[in-house]
């Protein structure tokens, strides 16, 4: 059994890694470009799919990298944050459909507002501030109330996970490692040939985003539930994965994330506060991000040109924490670490998120041609 002195090494390398492959997601966002939200806009737009083909390409290396560590046996998927016998359709449709409908509003998810912030946008920031404090009230304020009444009341329950493996292998009478790895290696090479089967779309940007970012969620896996996993907690003589909000194995994701580092920072005199790898993520972002920029001298201060984008980021923001969580993640957390594990939820929030995203877009350009 460990030490309390092995556990405190061994949560300090867990957060180190995180900071270190948030701080490369920060930088790799920055570099090519990688946005949920302009992925969509450029589809619907201009008929533009490079983006959504990264987005594409990083989804199936994540779900091809997630069903190799559990078949390897490097993690317990049944562990894993979005593993549940429930599948919260309801919640992930109206919480998908508001975030979707804000990012849009704020011109980026909330990994892109921490990757703008980084960049020295002050519009992203106000965005970050309004995303982070209306998460907070949906985990634990007037929100969350509300969202405990009303929409997380309405589920459908299985008796195993709800996911597309545990569904499929249960009929074909497979292991979940071997129906978890066909499942996601059938759909993750499906994602990838998509993504890869135009040449034009093989430059290094798109490589880069698409292998890059899928392989980061691929490694917080890892480093989640592999590194920072003790059989036995010396506090508690209980299995742990050290360094977690939920107690559970944990990837990227950026709605919650936000809220706990405001608490973070808010209560930080607080002996109970700890770090967590929610927290070191969002640093972790916003200093590959300014690294990157200014590296590569692409650091502008950012401000708000007329009162209307200040008005759009403040509700796009509020929007975006309220259905973040409501969803019970974002185009991160929900659509890359939570559709890695096949989750029916994810998928069903994905959707959501995509529905919401085209929403706002035809809202926008309805006003644009209405002159309004």
């Amino acid at each position: 059994m460990p030490t309390p002195e092995d556990i405190a090494r061994l949560t300090s390398l867990v957060l180190l890694a995180t900071f270190a492959l948030s701080a490369l997601l920060g930088a790799i966002v920055h570099r090519t470009n990688f946005c949920t939200m302009g992925a969509i806009s450029d589809a619907l737009n201009m008929g533009h799919w490079d983006r959504m083909r990264q987005w594409a390409l990083a989804a199936g290396v994540a779900m091809i990298g997630f069903g190799a560590l559990a078949a390897w046996g490097a993690i317990r998927a049944q562990d894993a944050v979005y593993a549940s016998p429930r599948w919260m359709w309801l919640s992930a449709v109206i919480g998908g459909l508001l975030f979707g409908f804000g990012m849009v509003l704020a011109s980026g998810c909330g990994s892109k507002l921490l990757v703008r912030m980084g960049a020295g946008s002050l519009k992203a920031f106000v965005a970050f501030l309004a995303m982070a404090i209306s998460s907070y009230a949906t985990l634990r304020g007037i929100t969350a109330v509300w969202r405990d009444i009303t929409v997380d009341r309405v589920f459908t329950e299985f008796h195993g996970s709800a996911n597309v493996s545990s569904l499929l292998g249960t009929g074909l009478g497979w292991s979940p490692p071997i129906a978890l790895l066909t499942c996601g290696a059938a759909l993750g090479l499906a994602l990838m040939g998509w993504a890869l089967y135009r040449r034009d779309f093989w430059q290094g940007r798109n490589l880069l985003a698409g292998f890059g970012v899928g392989s980061i969620i691929v490694a917080m896996w890892w480093v989640s539930g592999h590194l920072g996993y003790v059989a036995e907690h010396p506090a508690t003589l209980e299995p742990a994965y050290l360094a977690t909000r939920s107690g559970r194995m944990e990837a990227l994701t950026f709605t919650s994330p936000m809220a706990y580092t405001i608490d973070w920072l808010m209560f930080f005199s607080d002996t109970n506060q700890r770090l967590s790898i929610a927290v070191v993520s969002v640093f972790g972002v916003l200093v590959g991000a300014a690294a990157h920029a200014l590296f590569t001298r692409r650091f502008r201060w950012d401000g708000f040109k007329t009162t209307e984008d200040l008005a759009n980021h403040l509700i796009g923001g509020t929007l975006m924490g309220i259905g973040g969580v409501t969803a019970l993640g974002c185009t991160i957390g929900q659509g890359l670490s939570g559709i890695s594990t096949l989750s029916l939820t994810s998928f069903t929030a994905v959707a959501s998120i995509i529905a919401g995203a085209v929403l706002a877009l035809k809202y926008q350009y309805w006003r644009l041609s209405r002159g309004v």
